[in-house]
């Protein structure tokens, strides 16, 4: 029985090509956006963070080969999985964050030192 037969997608070396040229694109065009500095820094950061989520998709399917058909559809469970704990992790310590530094008691100021008696003021 062969691995297409047992329901496994057949990998093509044209797939890697692919996902090879696509990386590469979804690299130079967030370099490109920073070192040229031609939007504002927050739109840049917010482009460089779509090309980066648009850059995992396309590793995951191109390099990883993670689809509905490979291993009865485990793998793209796990990775569902996955991505729903990170996605708990990191809006948890965002959380625990904001609300930490909101509820800091506030530092007292350092003591203004006071000049002896008699001694000249400068």
């Amino acid at each position: 029985m062969s691995a297409h037969d047992a329901g496994e997608a057949r990998i093509k070396p044209r797939d890697y090509v692919v996902g090879f040229l696509l990386s590469v694109v979804l690299t130079a065009i967030p370099f490109w956006l920073v070192m040229s500095g031609t939007l504002a820094p927050t739109m840049t950061g917010i482009l460089v963070t779509l090309f980066a989520i648009a850059q995992i998709i396309v590793h995951t399917i191109f390099f990883l080969h993670v689809n509905t058909r490979s291993e009865g559809g485990w793998t793209l469970l796990a990775l569902v999985f996955t991505g729903i704990m990170v996605v708990i992790v990191i809006l948890g310590s965002l959380w625990i964050m904001y609300h930490l530094h909101g509820n800091m008691m506030p530092m007292a100021p350092p003591p203004v030192p006071v000049a002896p008696a008699g001694a000249p003021a400068i």
